[in-house]
């Protein structure tokens, strides 16, 4: 791989985030000069950073991406971005208003800032919501995107074309990842799609029967943190730019058998209850196809499931015990 990280200079909106927090780490292992890290800690925390915030060549700065003159000048003293700020799918439908501003207005100063001080190449986190229900399984980047309904989704799917197209008019290098469902350490305990991960660890925890809805066939493409900020360490070091990437597990898993294998690798012995489901979920499946980043990146995902929901369960319980305390 070539190490283009070394001795450069790097901002990630979101650092302090889930994701982008797993990234930061990723990119220290490769020796860069400076990272920045710009987050609001709205999603973000200084819990998430602490590991590394000491590093002496870890910048962190607590301001909103909305300021564009506080990005003017960050963004004068870096080689390459990682822009992972972003607010949650179900906040974007409470106020769109925000959605508008943080997704695509930010966004697009970003670029306009990007452009003006000529960085070198962008990482761009987007996601499978642009989507919607795919048409094929698992689903291809071709897939087209006309079904989504979320403004997340749209919005994410507007930040590709934006980027797109500032390649072809400025020739900006950009990698877009479309990230499929996350799961790990530091996780946002109210995603939409694995805050019920959350709620049966909490039952494991507690001796208590966890509930699946319905007949438990929703299905996710579930993927572990550490194997993203692999992909976007990926995306920055190969030459390739002006794509598009799924970053999945290429593994199609139902809320039923996340249910049991939680259960089993943490070695309860408590039975679920099943629910009559009052929702109607418009995306109930997914998984991705992986092929074109592992054809272009030589990316793919190393972590299990059974090793990362292992990893995400003792986290989850420790972090609920020091609570506690």
């Amino acid at each position: 791989m070539l190490n283009k990280i070394q001795g450069s200079n790097i901002l990630i909106t979101g650092g302090a985030g889930f994701i982008g927090s797993f990234v930061v780490e990723e990119l220290l292992k490769f020796n860069p000069n400076k990272i920045i890290i710009i987050d609001n800690l709205s999603r973000g925390s200084y819990e998430n950073i602490e590991g590394f915030l000491e590093n002496p060549c870890v910048v962190f700065i607590e301001e909103d991406i909305r300021n564009t003159d506080m990005l003017d000048k960050n963004l004068a003293q870096v080689d390459y971005v990682f822009h992972m700020a972003a607010l949650r799918i179900n906040a974007c439908a409470a106020n769109p208003k925000d959605g508008f501003d943080v997704m695509l207005k930010s966004t697009f100063e970003l670029a306009e800032l990007c452009v003006k001080h000529r960085v070198k190449k962008v990482i761009y986190s987007s996601s499978a919501s642009v989507y919607g229900l795919a048409q094929n399984f698992p689903t291809p980047e071709t897939d087209h995107p006309y079904d989504n309904q979320t403004f997340y989704g749209g919005a994410k799917l507007w930040g590709e074309q934006l980027w797109r197209s500032y390649k072809f008019m400025y020739g900006l290098n950009y990698v877009a990842l479309r990230y499929f469902n996350v799961y790990g350490p530091r996780m946002d305990t109210d995603g939409k799609y694995t805050e019920v991960m959350i709620r049966w660890l909490d039952c494991i925890r507690n001796g208590t029967s966890p509930s699946i809805y319905g007949d438990g066939s929703t299905s996710m493409d579930l993927v572990n943190v550490k194997d993203v900020a692999r992909a976007n360490v990926a995306a920055l070091s190969s030459p390739i730019t002006d794509e598009v990437f799924n970053i999945g597990n290429n593994e199609e898993t139902s809320l039923k058998q996340l249910l049991y294998l939680l259960l089993s690798v943490n070695k309860s012995t408590i039975s679920p209850q099943h629910r009559e489901d009052n929702t109607i979920n418009p995306v109930n499946r997914r998984v991705a196809d992986n092929q074109k980043a592992f054809k272009m990146m030589n990316f793919e995902p190393v972590v299990s499931l059974s090793e990362g929901l292992l990893e995400l369960s003792q986290w989850y319980f420790h972090k609920k015990t020091y609570s506690i305390n």
